[in-house]
């Protein structure tokens, strides 16, 4: 998927199919972005996500999402 969306600013498609894939790509930038963002504000200071899986999460998004929260251990309750 990224590559197609990327791929429209290089090798433009014609003008309605354009701005509608701009429009897509700016909209999973902002989504896959705030993923992100809101992953690292949750978890403890104690647990940091290493910069391969950030880019992983920002590239695959909610897939690589859920494969990573199956492979963490559970939290304990009090």
């Amino acid at each position: 998927m990224w590559g197609f969306l990327l791929s429209n600013l290089f090798h433009p498609f014609p003008k309605p199919l354009k701005y509608f894939i701009d429009v897509a790509l700016f909209f999973m930038v902002v989504m896959h972005g705030l993923q992100l963002v809101l992953l690292k504000s949750t978890q403890p200071k104690d647990q940091p996500i290493s910069y391969w899986q950030e880019a992983k999460i920002f590239i695959f998004g909610v897939f690589e999402l859920l494969a990573w929260q199956k492979k963490q251990p559970p939290i304990k309750k009090k």
